[in-house]
């Protein structure tokens, strides 16, 4: 099994690979960014992708949200919630003080606002597609730190100048395998769809959230995204516990597809421990 991730290695997304038992023993392949990871599922060079989906702190990335609904043939196989760690990241003997600027992935970033704010007013951000991009970067310069894991120092060198500094410690990043089919039935499971809605008809996500309310079924989150296509248009994302070739499932999104202008069904899978 070949397994595409965002890297590069020293990621989250590889730690959290590492957790997944569908991806024990496949080649590993690392990706530049969220796209690349789908690109190469659409041409092939990867039987499975993991990709971050949300951040407990920061919500959803919307990259993977927008993606999945973009791309058909995709499903949702594992979910994996991965405990995260942020740390600044820096060359050995850099100390805090003569730090000019931070890099990292944007979510990274804003999961530090309250350190960053405090320790380093004033000091500019420079965004890369992965944390483990941001220490390769610090590596190489003399001012800079980056906001990482502690396998992402190892791997390139990099002393740690302060440890956990996310803004809160329950801070943990939701990640999803992705495989052209879903998961059978385990009696403990989860099933994401994404719809769109008639804009000329009132009370639509009330309808939809009726069909799920009639089976007596547990939404475990909601969001919308921009659809891309006009203003005010958007596409909504729904997270359900159950199965979708269960009884209850199975009949809720029968009634969902009455009243919904086009439905996705992006996987159901086991809830990640």
């Amino acid at each position: 099994m070949r397994v595409a991730y965002l890297g590069p290695p020293g990621t989250f997304s590889e730690e959290a690979l590492s957790r997944c038992d569908l991806a024990a023993g496949a080649v590993k392949q690392d990706y530049p960014s969220i796209p690349d990871v789908f690109d190469a599922m659409s041409r092939g060079e990867a039987d499975v992708a993991l990709v971050p989906i949300e951040n407990s702190l920061e919500g959803a990335v919307g990259a993977t949200l927008d993606l999945l609904f973009q791309r058909a043939g995709l499903k949702i196989r594992r979910e994996v919630l991965l405990p995260v760690r942020q740390n600044l990241l820096a060359r050995p003997g850099l100390a805090l003080a003569d730090v000019k600027r931070v890099i990292s992935i944007p979510i990274a970033l804003a999961q530090c606002q309250a350190f960053l704010r405090a320790k380093l007013p004033g000091v500019a951000f420079e965004h890369t597609p992965s944390t483990a991009e941001a220490a390769r970067r610090a590596a190489d310069l003399a001012d800079a730190a980056a906001v990482g894991s502690r396998a992402a120092a190892e791997r390139y060198g990099l002393a740690v100048l302060a440890e956990s500094i996310q803004d809160a410690d329950d801070n943990v990043t939701r990640f999803v395998l992705l495989a052209r089919e879903d998961e059978r039935p385990t009696g403990r499971d989860r099933t994401s769809i994404a719809f769109t809605l008639d804009r000329d008809r009132p009370g639509g996500l009330f309808d939809v959230l009726g069909e799920l309310a009639k089976q007596q079924i547990n939404l475990s989150k909601i969001e919308s995204r921009p659809s891309r296509q006009t203003l005010g248009h958007y596409v909504f994302f729904i997270d359900f516990e159950g199965h979708r070739a269960e009884p209850a499932g199975a009949q809720a999104l029968a009634g969902v597809l009455e009243r919904v202008h086009a439905l996705h069904l992006l996987g159901s899978y086991p809830r990640g421990d």
